[in-house]
């Protein structure tokens, strides 16, 4: 029991910022009530995988002030460590994009980068006009890259000059969707006959595309569990299951071992189709590993201490306790709820 003990305090302490003044603070009991829906033989290695993962995968808001404060520093072409004088001429000459069309992350990161400019140089955002014409798009992670692309074609079709420099800034991204990014937007702009020109800065790029899936850094099973409701799933999916070959040497460092790893793949899947079959009809998107466009879902284990992306597995996000009595998110006990401005979203999801 100390050892549970301790694992339930851990994973609370990592994420004690998560949606702070929104929620209450995380505790050992709210970890408790979580894991308590998984089988009683694999809550304490459950645990022990959870609190190994969050404290590689989970940014507090800390964490993501310095890399922007850093960012205020180190910028331009091949991310050159400017002097201050440089910066504070390149900060001027460069406009904040602040044109999300859904969510809050860029503002939020906006306001904490505005914070950092302040401190380091006497800048404000209202200080950077654009007048080199060289802007920056600021999001924290880069999951699908629909939201980016949306957002910079509508800027693109509206009020982007005829011609500039973008600088898509993130925390991270993930390769298929930087790809899908990358070629959507260079055919948005010859469109547009702009002369707009970007790049896309991230600290971390996490592998997920279907061609190096042995490589992967998101929750990708090796086998299907031999379960009915898995396998009928599975079937009906209009790509047939391709599943990761464990290599000798990963190269990620999210999970603890490979036996770890697999351990939360399978559960999550298991919990994850439990949630959907709450539904009488989910939304093709809705997917056991969370959200995606096709397969077992997505598989992000990165959350923020804004919020936890539908891109990670049901059993992390999905459920609301406090909905009404009845309601099938009553069913499932969340670790980590998300805003609720997106509750509507999930609920229009699901046909209950």
């Amino acid at each position: 029991m100390a050892e549970r003990d301790d694992l339930l305090a851990s994973i609370a302490a990592t994420t004690v910022d998560y949606r702070e003044g929104d929620l209450p603070a995380p505790t050992p009991d709210h970890v408790g009530r979580w894991i308590s829906q998984f089988d009683a033989d694999l809550r304490l290695p459950m645990l022990r995988e959870m609190d190994y993962v969050l404290q590689r995968t989970y940014f507090s808001k800390r964490e993501i002030e310095k890399e922007l404060a850093d960012h205020a520093r180190v910028i331009g072409d091949g991310g050159k460590d400017l002097d201050d004088n440089a910066a504070i001429a390149f900060w001027r000459g460069t406009e904040i994009l602040n044109i999300q069309q859904r969510g809050r992350s860029q503002a939020d990161i906006n306001e904490i980068f505005e914070g950092a400019l302040r401190e380091r140089f006497g800048l404000r955002l209202a200080d950077c006009q654009g007048g080199d014409r060289r802007f920056v798009y600021f999001d924290d992670i880069l999951f699908s890259g629909d939201r980016v692309q949306n957002d910079l074609m509508a800027w693109l079709d509206n009020t982007a000059p005829n011609e500039g420099h973008v600088s898509i800034v993130l925390l991270i991204s993930h390769c298929l969707g930087k790809w899908e990014t990358e070629r959507n937007l260079k055919e948005a702009i010859a469109r547009s006959g702009k002369k707009i020109t970007f790049d896309i800065q991230e600290q971390i790029v996490l592998e997920n595309r279907k061609r190096y899936r042995n490589d992967a850094d998101v929750l990708w099973p090796t086998e299907l569990p031999d379960d009915d409701i898995v396998q009928e799933y599975a079937a009906a999916q209009r790509f047939p299951f391709e599943p990761r070959a464990p290599i000798p040497t990963p190269h990620t460092n999210i999970f603890s071992s490979e036996a770890g790893r697999q351990l939360l793949e399978r559960e999550f899947l298991l919990a994850g189709l439990k949630i959907i079959s709450f539904s009488r009809n989910p939304a093709q998107r809705v997917r056991p590993l969370g959200y995606g466009r096709y397969g077992l879902g997505f598989g992000s284990t990165l959350v923020t201490y804004r919020n936890c992306p539908n891109n990670a597995p049901l059993a992390l996000w999905w459920g609301d306790p406090n909905a009404a009595p009845g309601h099938p998110f009553r069913r499932w006990y969340p670790l980590l709820p998300r805003r609720t401005y997106e509750q509507g979203v999930v609920a229009h999801d699901f046909d209950f």
